[in-house]
């Protein structure tokens, strides 16, 4: 796409985009004077739709009107109400409907998997996850392996960029399985990592693991509603992932859970097991010995919270009338978009740590600040912009395809200019 320095021209690629007309069915926050602040923080939370208190409202009011028999009476009965989700979120990840279940919050789903997934023996023990890993997941993987009585510093390989880069390189990843390939047990990566942006090739690695016999999973809490991780097909074991950022369910809401088709059937995988996850066709007759569902329902615990999964089905409606593929060929201009404005600033202060390539990023880019602190970063909040600071000079920046309009993008770059002046 040839762009142009221009507000004209973001107005008109805002006029000729079919998905403009989503950016309205979103709650913006709101400066002093009442015009809405330029919003790129979707990348921690996302926005709430303007229809998702009218999906929380009907639960309450099913609530109110049955009692305990919302259960089957509710519009949507909350026995099943997990179950509707799994068809559009499946779309979302790339899996089979019966390969995902909303349900937890990710950690909670991470350690579950890591109790089926990660099977350490005296020689095959050790974890590979990339160095600057979510600190959740980092300290997940390390519990993990004290529970086993493996000292972290014995059981946990990190993938690093090389020095001087900020970037992971799949040559590095190959390399490091070829060196332990006897000794890792467990590779678990983001999907895409949170402070550089940089998207990983997911096929890629699954490929990698699966040569030399290793248990791959992901967590997709940067990735799942951004990038299309495609599951099923690249053989994944396991992902894991959030729904309050990309995909807008509300602060703390729910995640989501894939475990591949070869596994959900093996009832001698261990797991941590609670009622809900028993086969439904007997699940309340109380009395009975567990007997998992046959699909990923079976790694659930308890019965799941219908505000919460309101919030989520209100998003999923949305990414469904939009399609994920529109929303991702927008995301590859949007973000385009912003990379051509940052370098037009020609500052040698700024440089962007996120890949150049699309196919190697999300919608987020990450700038880095040179010889900064957080003032300029303050100066762009006092301005309206909502945006994301990472220690210790790294300014994240997600335009999401959503509800973000190439104007926001082009008033952000402004904004920056001028805050850069300023300085």
């Amino acid at each position: 796409m040839k762009y142009i320095n221009s507000r004209a021209f973001a107005e008109e690629q805002d006029q000729n985009d079919p998905l403009n007309p989503f950016r309205s069915q979103f709650h913006f926050p709101v400066k002093a004077d009442g015009s809405p602040k330029i919003y790129l923080c979707g990348n921690s939370l996302g926005l709430q739709p303007t229809q998702t208190s009218g999906y929380v409202q009907q639960e309450l009011n099913d609530w109110a009107k049955f009692g305990v028999e919302g259960h089957t009476d509710a519009k949507t009965p909350w026995l099943t109400s997990h179950e509707d989700l799994a068809q559009p979120m499946a779309k979302i990840v790339g899996a089979k409907p019966e390969e995902v279940v909303i349900m937890n919050t990710l950690t909670v789903n991470l350690h579950l998997m890591m109790v089926s997934f990660y099977k350490p023996t005296q020689k095959k023990f050790k974890i590979l996850i990339e160095s600057d890993a979510f600190p959740s997941d980092k300290y997940a993987v390390e519990s993990q392996l004290k529970f086993h009585n493996i000292d972290p510093k014995e059981g946990l390989i990190l993938w690093k960029p090389r020095k001087g880069e900020h970037l992971c390189r799949h040559k590095d990843f190959e390399k490091l399985l070829e060196t332990h390939k006897d000794e890792i047990a467990l590779v678990m990566v983001g999907s895409t990592n949170y402070y550089s942006g940089q998207a990983f090739d997911l096929k890629r690695i699954v490929k990698a693991c699966q040569d030399e016999n290793i248990t791959v999973g992901f967590d997709l809490a940067h990735g799942a509603g951004n990038i299309q991780p495609n599951l099923h097909d690249i053989g994944a074991d396991f992902a894991v992932w959030c729904t309050y950022k990309y995909l807008n369910s509300g602060p703390g809401s729910i995640g989501g859970c894939f475990v591949h088709e070869k596994h959900i059937q093996n009832q001698s995988i261990n797991r941590f097991v609670g009622w809900w996850g028993h086969h439904k066709d007997s699940r309340f007759n109380m009395r009975v010995d567990f007997n998992p569902t046959p699909t990923a329902d079976g790694w659930q615990l308890s019965n799941p919270p219908i505000l919460s999964l309101a919030g989520t089905r209100s998003s999923l409606d949305l990414f469904e009338k939009a399609g994920f593929g529109n929303l991702r060929e927008k995301s590859i201009k949007l973000t385009g978009f912003l990379e051509f404005l940052i370098d037009k600033l020609d500052n040698e202060n700024i440089s962007i740590l996120t890949p150049r390539s699309p196919d190697e990023r999300g919608c987020q880019l990450s700038i880095q600040m040179k010889n900064a602190d957080r003032s300029l970063f303050d100066q762009l909040t006092e301005k309206g912009v909502v945006a994301d600071w990472r220690e210790p000079d790294v300014i994240r920046i997600a335009p999401a395809p959503l509800y973000n309009s190439f104007t926001d993008v082009y008033e952000f770059v402004q904004l920056l200019k001028h805050c850069l002046h300023d300085k």
